[in-house]
């Protein structure tokens, strides 16, 4: 069954913003909930004709979408693009914290201030600036917070990904205690942990004997897809389906992490 088969009438009209939404899973996503009926925001950064291609692409389909323009590393910026959004959509229903990056490559013992400063921005304070900024917009309309983790927050990542790897456990953390605070005002917040994607993610930071090794420890037998990921985020995001559910994260990875 195609996600396009899957109907899920309550995201009808909602309002979604999805950062890093240009290229890989995010892109996925995009066009996923605006196949639902939402109205979407598409945030990316540098990858701009990616991103109208993706906003091309859900219109051509009769949705609805509106690009946001941020460095996700920038505080004001990101705290910007997500009033932005807001004021394009009419509100904000949805959050998805997608936006991340590698960044590069380096050892634990090799690690500057500036390779902390990168890699911490991009993936951990980005995620608390935007959910900051969402969340009078999300109390309102009792909305959803989900966050993009990644396998590499629970086995520590390796090959100069560890940095990274802890940048994305602080996400998976936030979001439990980000799930605790904010259920009182309405809002549910969970995360997804992507395993090996086959995105441009790994094209631009993973060599294909890296890739190779990854792929032979996935039980599953092949690299997933991004569209493998929308499952998990529609069944979060949808309050008949997981209106219970807070606090977790779904480990999307064909095996190759069973926590």
């Amino acid at each position: 069954m195609s996600e396009h088969a899957l109907r899920i009438p309550e995201f009808k009209g909602k309002r979604i913003l999805i950062t890093g939404a240009s290229t890989g899973i995010g892109a996925a996503l995009a066009e996923a909930f605006a196949s639902q009926g939402a109205h979407v925001g598409v945030h990316y950064n540098s990858s701009s004709e990616a991103a109208e291609t993706v906003a091309r692409n859900i219109e051509a389909k009769g949705g609805k979408a509106h690009l946001i323009r941020a460095d996700a590393s920038d505080s004001a910026a990101m705290g910007a693009a997500v009033e932005a959004a807001s004021a394009a959509l009419g509100g904000l229903d949805g959050l998805i914290n997608n936006a991340g990056g590698m960044v590069r490559r380096v050892a634990y013992a090799e690690v500057t201030d500036t390779d902390y400063d990168d890699i911490m921005d991009l993936n951990a304070r980005s995620i608390l600036v935007a959910s900051k900024a969402a969340f009078p917009h999300l109390k309102v309309s009792g909305g959803f917070v989900i966050h993009t983790s990644s396998i590499a927050a629970r086995n520590g990542a390796s090959n100069g990904a560890g940095l990274y790897g802890s940048s994305k456990a602080f996400v998976s953390n936030v979001t439990r205690g980000m799930a605790k605070e904010w259920i009182a005002h309405g809002i549910r917040v969970n995360a997804v942990a992507p395993g090996v994607i086959d995105t441009p993610f790994h094209e631009r930071y993973s060599t294909a004997a890296q890739m190779d090794a990854m792929l032979a420890t996935i039980p599953q037998g092949r690299l997933g897809s991004a569209k493998d990921c929308v499952g998990a985020y529609l069944f979060l995001a949808s309050n008949r389906l997981a209106g219970y559910i807070i606090g977790q994260t779904i480990e999307v990875n064909g095996g190759q992490l069973m926590p």
